[in-house]
Parts: C-alpha cells; sequence; structure tokens
C-alpha cells in the first residue's frame, strides 16, 4: 500500500525511471523552476552512481540548510510517496511561510507522470495534513496554478477552501484543515520573518 516516507535509497531505480519521465514530460530546462526542473539540472547526470544518490537522500532528509537545490530558508521537511520500492511521488512540508514561499504556500506535490490519475497525489496530501498539525500549521497555505484543474480538485477533496482574495499573479490560494479543531474560516497563515 502506498505511503509517504523520508527519502529512501532502497527506491533508487524507481527514482531515476520518475525523473526520466519527468525529463521527458520537458523538466530539466533552463527556463524549468519546479522541483524536479532544478533537480535534474543539479544531479541529472550523476544520480545513475549510488554513492551520489545516497548523498542527494541524505540531503533531502534534513529539515533546514542546504537540503537540496532549492536551498529552502525556512525548515522543510521532504516526503516521498513510495509503494514498497517504487517510486509515486514527492511532497514538501514549508513548516512556516517568509514572503517569497507565499506563492506556493506551506504543502507542495508532484506525481511522477506515470503514476497519474490514480489518485496518488489526493492520498499524498491528505496524508501530510496530519503531519502539518503537528508541526503547529493550521490550517495550510496550499497553492496551485489557476490552469491546473487537477490540483485544484485534489486540493479540494482535501478540504482546501478557495481564499476570498482570490488569484495571486495565476495562482489559486487554498487554506485546508490539518486537525480535528481546525476551521478554514481563519485567516491565512501569517508570514514568518526571515
Amino acid at each position: 500500500m502506498p505511503q509517504l516516507i523520508a527519502p529512501d535509497v532502497r527506491v533508487h531505480a524507481s527514482f531515476l525511471a520518475a525523473m526520466d519521465e519527468a525529463r521527458a514530460e520537458g523538466h530539466g530546462g533552463p527556463d524549468d523552476d519546479s522541483t524536479a526542473g532544478l533537480s535534474l539540472r543539479a544531479y541529472g547526470g550523476t544520480w545513475q552512481d549510488p554513492t551520489v544518490f545516497a548523498q542527494y537522500v541524505a540531503r533531502m532528509r534534513l529539515t533546514h540548510g542546504p537540503r537540496s537545490i532549492l536551498q529552502y530558508d525556512v525548515e522543510c521537511t521532504t516526503l516521498w510517496y513510495v509503494d514498497g520500492d517504487a517510486y509515486l511521488g514527492r511532497l514538501a512540508i514549508r513548516h512556516r511561510l517568509t514572503e517569497a514561499w507565499l506563492r506556493d504556500g506551506h504543502i507542495g506535490y508532484d506525481v511522477r507522470p506515470g503514476a497519474r490519475g490514480r489518485g496518488h497525489a489526493t492520498a499524498m496530501l491528505r496524508a501530510a495534513l496530519p503531519l502539518a498539525a503537528r508541526l503547529g500549521i493550521d490550517p495550510a497555505l496550499i497553492t496551485c496554478d489557476t490552469d491546473n484543474a487537477a490540483s485544484r480538485r485534489v486540493i479540494e477533496a482535501c478540504g482546501g477552501v478557495r481564499d476570498e482574495t482570490g488569484e495571486d499573479d495565476g495562482v489559486l490560494r487554498y487554506r485546508a484543515p490539518t486537525g480535528t479543531g481546525s476551521h478554514t474560516g481563519r485567516t491565512l497563515p501569517t508570514v514568518g520573518k526571515g
């Protein structure tokens, strides 16, 4: 049964196949600032080496510091969604928001191209909301591009309620409850300093 786990070297072969799918979809070009794109540019030619992949996994398991090519300025937990040794996707929970992260929100996720359309994104997000609650995030800010109907459906299926302020540069903002005591009528999370 699929589950969220800390990044793990045991999914090496499947992860490489997922990155090949992402590359075939157009990720990794110089203008691609997605997590897959940035990762492909930074590691795409070296991931095949198990030692390099183990180093990458170790960096992804950190919650702060130079944990990835994104160089988060806030604590962030990265989880991979796997079924046995099969890598299906990744999810990131940013523990707080700065002005720079308001566009992306607390939780970001993506499913590998070959595993889309099977409910994995909804299951990942649903499993992540209680984890966000344990980090003191309630409600969680989750965003998607205005033209990403699939992601809108995922967020709404997980209880996300559209923010009253509407769109911001082509981005829809949602508040999603993370715990049993949460309610989406609250204002958006405040931005943390620095």
